[in-house]
């Protein structure tokens, strides 16, 4: 193993937003100071178990890290600097949230190493972003990035979110002009996913089964507003120099996320913290859920093995670990060519063969020769990727690379 990149999980925030399903919700101080005590243990123990691998992306997300003090953050990133090898040319993002920026915490974290930030502002209107349930308004937003910028931050990453209901093509337009005249060197625009068990799913889930349907719905975009709205992004992007490089990631040129696209590429990564994932040696594991098990468990951190019920394989894991699942030969593949199809430059077919013994070719003939008819696929000697139309109809493309 000669890098890793790695995610350390903050489950906090100040109040769960009304679509977010993620691991993450209030707390209180004594909470917020046990558990970032058992994640400094959790990563001394990584640290001394892979002898200070070389890191070349650290990706603190949550939750709300900049919800927190600012000595926390800077307790860890001692933890995780004397515990890896971490150069100047690692990428270190952290997540923040508007309205909990403050000159103190980008100072620290300026001082940490952290070089990029990633500020989830969803929507530029205030009513959208009430109707998200956000806790800032788009002011303190403009505030906190101009205070990101003063303190010498020069690589920012802008969340936003389409899709919303209500939406049209011409109310994310003024959001998306909004953000481009600020010239954040990236951004990334996911559309509303609406799941269950949050408020969002009580209130539309009958409108999720009438767009599923084909029919009219009441507040949830259709699909052709949908379509118009990923298409006027993509415009309006490119026409104000942001590289379309991923489905929802936009970047200036040599801005590009790293820590995400080496997901993309199927790269080595260890994920610390409540509920984080990790991808070592062709294993995939998960952390436990429940904070109050992993505070108590990380003051005796152990190896232990775990069996993968589908394969019944054992594997060395730790006891923080909740499971583990062997990634077949052919799982591999299919993951290969469904994440690196997300991004516009595709897979390289060297890649392919390196890792696997044959060319992509040899294994996806068919489906190669039948999309590339389809109009949804294109070749070049050294790569595959998706056409504009491929990209746009993902979904069905790449579901046809998987056995």
């Amino acid at each position: 193993m000669n890098e890793l990149e790695l995610y350390v999980h903050i489950p906090f925030c100040m109040k769960k937003c009304n679509y977010c399903d993620f691991l993450s919700g209030p707390s209180d101080e004594k909470t917020q100071f046990d558990y970032m005590e058992g994640l400094k243990r959790e990563i001394a123990f990584y640290g001394g178990m892979y002898g200070r691998v070389r890191l070349s992306t650290i990706y603190i997300g949550g939750g709300t890290p900049s919800w927190l003090q600012e000595s926390y953050i800077e307790e860890l990133m001692e933890v995780i600097c004397r515990s890896f090898s971490v150069g100047e040319d690692t990428e270190i993002t952290i997540e923040c949230n508007p309205g909990t920026l403050t000159k103190g915490k980008l100072d620290c974290y300026k001082r940490s190493g952290i070089s990029r930030l990633s500020i989830g502002l969803q929507s530029a209107d205030d009513g959208e972003l009430k109707l998200l349930g956000r806790v800032h308004t788009y002011d303190q937003f403009l505030r906190n990035y101009e205070l990101a910028r003063t303190c010498g931050f020069a690589n920012i990453n802008i969340d936003l979110m389409d899709c919303l209901p209500g939406h049209t093509p011409e109310k994310f337009y003024r959001t998306l002009m909004k953000v481009v005249r600020l010239n954040p060197e990236h951004i990334s625009c996911y559309t509303l996913t609406i799941e269950k068990g949050t408020p969002f799913y009580d209130r539309y889930k009958f409108d999720m089964v009438k767009l599923r349907a084909g029919m009219e719905t009441e507040e949830l975009p259709m699909e052709d507003t949908a379509y118009q709205i990923g298409k006027m992004t993509q415009d309006v992007l490119a026409q104000n120099g942001y590289m379309q490089y991923e489905i929802s990631n936009y970047a200036k040129k040599g801005y590009a996320c790293r820590h995400n696209i080496g997901y993309w590429q199927r790269k080595e990564y260890l994920g610390a913290g409540l509920g984080a994932a990790s991808l070592i040696d062709e294993v995939r594991y998960s952390n436990i859920r429940d904070i109050g098990e992993y505070i108590e468990k990380s003051f005796r951190i152990e190896r232990e093995m775990i069996t993968d019920e589908k394969s019944e394989k054992s594997v060395c894991g730790t006891n923080l670990h909740a499971d583990a699942c062997v990634i077949s030969r052919n799982a591999q593949m299919e993951e290969f060519m469904f994440l690196g199809l997300r991004m516009n430059e595709g897979i390289e077919k060297s890649r392919f063969y390196q890792k696997f013994g044959f060319t992509v070719d040899f294994i996806y003939k068919e489906v190669i020769e039948k999309l590339i008819y389809e109009g949804l696929l294109a070749e070049t000697p050294g790569r595959l990727y998706l056409t504009e139309t491929g990209m746009d109809l993902n979904n069905y493309a790449v579901s046809q690379f998987l056995f």
